[in-house]
């Protein structure tokens, strides 16, 4: 009993816990979006074929994440929720079988890796030069993936359990190395080789490897809560179950902006290529917003999951009510960058006349629904915290696929260009009332009866 009591995540102020726990983890991704944007830079300077072949790894590296990620997202609900159980068995468990599955994700990408990354190049272009960079980018990244998945997994563990300061830590430390290493070993300074695209793999690789050193190094040392014992690793089919019932929509739902993402660009392009540098200016942009939200709910699923577990539905409904308005205050500043300085956040990307012309507008119309997607992200994480993570899919595809793609192509026909940056708002407000019926439902159906209890 006096374990579970000193856990803060049932004894903590909700305010202060919250800001403790997702603090950490929106200053990491804010500087792992720093990271994406340095990392482009520097490989833009070796050519514009490198910087394209790089580009085009994204959708492999995409379904990378989405897999490591969802698996994680399903590994912090169940294992935050038997820890407010107060069952350490099958938290233990939680942990040696994600521990599992990941290493069979490693072993699997490093033998697929081995043949696919030139494959996969040969599929996308026939110039030699973009495949002979590509080839070598994707090739160390895949056959080193392992650094990612552990990074990944070490720095779940450490979520769930409250620790998110050694997420943090862990996250930072690897994206600032990275960042060091990139000019590094792409432009062989220091009397390092000059590797270019391979060197930017490699820099990445060692940041992740530092990272998942300092993940696992945590767990042991610091992670009182979970036991690191073989036995434990050994593959429960229960415990797997309950993972990818809440991670398995976490993955789909993932993958599904590589699919958006893609079509949209098919149908910006039948209008003009700077339409398409537009939206990916805008999806750059925009990380620097949402990624501090994508850190606040990597903050609130384990408290509600554990607090589920713990029967405390009063701390539930504390805890979303502030993340909410954290969330929604986030989107709020945002959307005010969006709609007063267009001009000058294109300008850093060197834009030019046209591309201003096309993209102050296009900015102003996608940062409409800011707040509301704040808002329904928060209603995602209770989703995932409460096993539900089929309604967070729900909600996914009617925003990117449903509703969004049908409207942009139908008003990209009907009204030009803006039909497609006007497809977003629309979109936003089906999944936001999607959201309010999903959460009104789980509020009345499952916590409200925790008080019955």
């Amino acid at each position: 009993m006096s374990e579970i009591k000193q856990n803060k995540m049932g004894t903590m102020p909700c305010n202060k816990l919250l800001l403790t726990m997702s603090v950490p983890m929106m200053l990491s991704m804010l500087v792992q979006a720093l990271y994406n944007i340095v990392d482009s830079i520097f490989v833009s300077r070796v050519s514009e074929n490198a910087l394209t072949a790089v580009s085009l790894a994204f959708p492999v590296q995409t379904l990378m994440i989405a897999i490591i990620g969802g698996t994680g997202v399903g590994i912090n609900a169940r294992l935050s929720r038997k820890l407010g159980e107060r069952r350490f068995d099958e938290v233990n468990l939680t942990a040696g079988n994600a521990i599992l599955l990941n290493a069979i994700y490693a072993a699997v990408i490093l033998i697929v890796g081995q043949f696919a990354a030139s494959l996969y190049y040969n599929m996308m272009t026939p110039d030699a030069e973009i495949r002979a960079y590509g080839t070598d980018y994707l090739y160390v990244i895949m056959t080193f993936s392992a650094a990612l998945i552990f990074q990944v997994t070490f720095e779940r563990l450490l979520q769930s359990t409250g620790l998110t300061i050694w997420s943090m830590i862990s996250q930072t430390t690897g994206a600032i190395l990275n960042i060091i290493l990139d000019p590094i070993m792409i432009f062989g300074l220091f009397g390092c080789p000059a590797m270019g695209t391979r060197g930017a793999a490699l820099a990445t690789v060692v940041g992740q490897t530092v990272a998942a050193c300092i993940g696992l190094a945590a767990n042991l040392k610091v992670n009182k809560e979970i036991r690191f014992e073989p036995r434990f690793m050994m593959p429960d089919k229960q415990t797997i179950a309950q993972i990818y019932a809440v991670g398995l929509p976490s993955i789909i739902m993932q993958s599904i902006g590589s699919v958006m993402n893609f079509c949209l660009n098919k149908i910006l392009l039948d209008f003009s290529s700077t339409a398409a540098a537009v939206f990916g200016v805008y999806f750059k942009l925009q990380s620097f917003v949402f990624m501090p939200v994508f850190g606040l709910n990597n903050g609130v699923v384990p408290i509600i999951a554990y607090n589920y577990g713990a029967r405390r539905p009063d701390r539930i409904k504390e805890t979303f009510r502030y993340a909410a308005i954290y969330a929604m205050s986030i989107m709020a500043v945002g959307f005010l960058l969006f709609e007063l300085i267009p001009g000058q956040m294109l300008a850093l990307f060197n834009a030019s006349d046209h591309m201003i012309e096309i993209g102050v507008p296009a900015l102003r119309f996608l940062a409409t629904p800011f707040i509301v997607a704040g808002y329904c992200i928060m209603c995602s994480s209770v989703f995932q915290a409460l096993g539900h993570g089929v309604l967070s899919l729900w909600v996914s595809l009617t925003r990117q696929i449903i509703v969004l793609l049908p409207c942009a192509f139908i008003l990209s026909r009907v009204i030009g260009l803006t039909g497609v940056w006007a497809a977003f708002p629309i979109a936003e407000i089906a999944s936001a009332a999607l959201s309010i019926l999903f959460i009104r439902r789980i509020m009345r159906q499952e916590v409200d009866t925790l008080y019955n209890d």
